[in-house]
């Protein structure tokens, strides 16, 4: 079965948000992802649009890292 997945091959991490510029997750979701079960996978894939919208605007803490 393949394997859910919002990579669309801009792997490229922002050093100071540590996202991914591409997909939007964080260093520890792409290291993850390959263990996560589809339910966390697609939990974590709805947070992205919002995660990159926020990053895009200039948000400092598109990944959810607390203050």
């Amino acid at each position: 079965m393949p394997v859910s997945t919002p990579c669309i091959g801009v792997c490229t991490l922002d050093p100071a948000g540590r996202l991914c510029l591409g997909c939007g997750r964080t260093c520890e979701e792409i290291g993850s992802w390959r263990v996560l079960d589809e339910t966390a996978r697609r939990a974590i894939m709805a947070r992205l649009p919002a995660r990159l919208a926020e990053r895009q605007a200039g948000g400092r803490h598109a990944a959810g890292v607390a203050r």
